[in-house]
């Protein structure tokens, strides 16, 4: 299976949560985890297999990626809850 499929199926389901079921915290939390794993397959996989999660060299794409994904894991996790 590609690579960003997989991703986009992630991130998809993370703003699915959001949207539909207004999960802002969990769909924000999962969309983060899917560019996370976003950057870990650009680590990992060769150049050829990654398609078009490889845009710039393999150290700035993981590294735009992670902090995405780690800024939304934080955000998800920093912002209070409305009572």
């Amino acid at each position: 299976m590609k690579p960003l499929l997989v991703v986009l199926g992630v991130v998809a389901a993370g703003l699915l949560a959001t949207a539909v079921f207004g999960w802002w915290r969990a769909g924000a939390a999962v969309a983060g985890v899917g560019f996370c794993l976003a950057a870990g397959l650009r680590l990992v996989l060769p150049t050829a297999q990654v398609g078009d999660l490889a845009v710039r060299s393999r150290v700035v794409d993981a590294a735009v990626l992670l902090t995405l994904g780690f800024g939304l894991v934080a955000l998800a996790n920093t912002i209070p809850t409305a009572r």
